[in-house]
């Protein structure tokens, strides 16, 4: 066994291309001897013959300027008889203005089959949260795939988020290491039903990160956690990777149901693309402008999954939703703890579901979700609590589709939101109540759980009718030509005056006459 460490000086740009996506670079490649070229190689049983070198390492330099392309491609050509790959990366933190951001540098890679936006050869990412990470064909670091090693012209990524203004200067080495293949594991994903009650309300929380991004929890912990909280229903999303999809044999079981997806993460925005099938893998390489982002939401739906904008309104560098919601399926207002951002997303989904029921836009159903990452972030704060006609994956989502849900801070708080009419008309969450405009319509609210002190809010089209104190019981009369739509909130003490308190739960509404 030996190394052979060489360092290559600045690497030149080979191409920039603009393809329907984010600009990308494409720099000079990097390239490996053959494992028989280094005095040996794989004999035919698979050993070794002569002395051959069973690791070599290549280190690449390079300086990015500001305003470099969103994402930057190192060629590596891989050679036959490789059975790992390595890659560290470092870049320097030069200390920048005020109010002006410094340097971050994701970085993932891409195999033999190519970095083309949707297509077959990503295999892995960790965007910011590692340094390192290695692939053999029979394990790979949380973040990335294992597989096949094969020969060819692979891609390492790195995606420049934040370029001070003295321009980013990064290292990258990659090492790889020579000998017989393993064999590639057999992934073991959850099943898509869970013993559950039958029709009944299910509780989830279906945005949650582990080691398998930038989170810090193992999935045996999150698991624990979503016991702990009552949970029903969780679902997988790390950011831009499936790699967690394998990772939950054994944590699944009657009492609890383990959905697969992806926080799909661009610089305009994250989307949640909740409970798509295993091992199906969305691009996140593209800004509203390349106006790709609907091909992208219609492989989510081919995959049988929902399209659901994150924290629309968060003000994390690239977090803020821009891509529209023509093709959302639901829209998360609610990101752990209720803070302003919340409160804007929130008025922004009532907007729409004034507009809707002036005929223009869908009705888009609004969930919550925790967005845990690590302690002290609660797992089910929020959770989105799901009408379904038995704990299975369609189930679930046809229920958060229709809107039959309502958000809760935990399992401790429980609503029954309801509307009737004269002749035994009834509706629920999420439903039309079918009658005429001047017929008189009973709104009840049943509230078990809420905080000390709490205050109950009725909001129609015309804002806010109702308030009262949080009692166990309350109930409120209209028409449908006073209310189109009635939804219920549950607020904490309020804190600054005129503004309403943090949320502890709110429904989506109850609509009000005929369409």
């Amino acid at each position: 066994m030996c190394d052979d460490d060489r360092t290559s000086g600045p690497v030149g740009r080979r191409t920039l291309l603009v393809t329907g996506a984010a600009a990308a670079l494409t720099l000079n490649g990097v390239s490996f001897a053959a494992a028989d070229e280094n005095g040996g190689g794989p004999d035919r049983d698979g050993g070794r013959t002569g002395e051959a070198r069973r690791t070599e390492t290549r280190k690449v330099t390079g300086h990015l300027p500001t305003g470099a392309p969103d994402y930057v491609y190192l060629p590596v050509e891989i050679p036959d008889g490789v059975r790992e790959i390595a890659v560290s990366y470092t870049y320097d933190r030069p200390a920048t203005p005020p109010g002006t951001p410094g340097n971050a540098c994701d970085i993932g890679i891409f195999d033999e089959r190519g970095t083309d936006l949707g297509g077959r050869g990503f295999r892995g990412w960790s965007g910011g949260a590692r340094t390192e990470f290695f692939l053999r064909a029979d394990d790979a670091t949380p973040g990335y795939l294992p597989g096949p090693l094969n020969p060819g012209t692979w891609h390492i990524a790195l995606g420049p988020y934040t370029v001070a203004p003295q321009g980013l200067t990064y290292e990258v080495t990659i090492t790889l290491r020579y000998g017989p293949p393993s064999a590639p594991p057999v992934p073991s994903y959850p099943p898509q039903r869970a013993k559950g009650r039958g029709r009944s309300w299910y509780r989830g929380d279906s945005h949650l990160h582990s080691v398998h991004s930038d989170g810090k929890r193992t999935p045996a912990q999150i698991a624990a956690l979503a016991r702990a909280a009552g949970l029903d229903f969780i679902t997988t999303t790390e950011h831009n990777t499936t790699s967690s999809h394998r990772a939950w044999e054994g944590l699944w079981g009657d009492d609890l149901l383990i959905l697969t997806g992806e926080e799909v993460t661009t610089r305009n925005g994250h989307v949640v693309a909740m409970g798509t099938d295993p091992g199906v893998f969305i691009d996140w390489r593209y800004r509203a402008r390349d106006a790709v982002f609907g091909r992208f939401a219609r492989r989510v739906h081919r995959a049988g999954g929902l399209v659901i904008p994150a924290h629309p309104h968060a003000t994390c560098i690239g977090c803020n939703w821009k891509f529209g919601y023509e093709e959302a399926d639901a829209v998360e207002v609610w990101n752990g703890p209720f803070t302003l951002d919340d409160e804007v997303a929130v008025a922004e989904w009532d907007n729409a579901l004034v507009a809707h029921t002036h005929g223009r836009g869908r009705f888009l159903p609004a969930v919550g979700h925790s967005d845990a990452h690590r302690d002290p972030d609660v797992i089910g704060l929020p959770q989105t609590v799901v009408l379904a006609d038995d704990l299975t994956r369609d189930a679930i989502l046809t229920g958060v589709r229709k809107g039959h849900t309502y958000l809760a801070e935990s399992a401790a708080l429980t609503l029954t939101f309801t509307a009737t009419g004269p002749k035994g008309e009834h509706a629920a969450i999420g439903d039309r109540l079918p009658v005429s405009p001047s017929t008189p319509v009973t709104i009840r609210l049943a509230v078990t759980g809420a905080p000390p002190d709490s205050t109950i809010r009725l909001l129609t089209d015309q804002g806010q009718r109702f308030t009262t104190p949080a009692t166990e019981a309350t109930t409120w009369h209209t028409t449908p030509a006073n209310a189109a739509y009635v939804r219920a909130e549950v607020r904490h003490p309020a804190t600054t005056a005129g503004v309403p308190g943090p949320m502890a739960a709110m429904t989506n509404p109850i609509f009000l006459g005929r369409d």
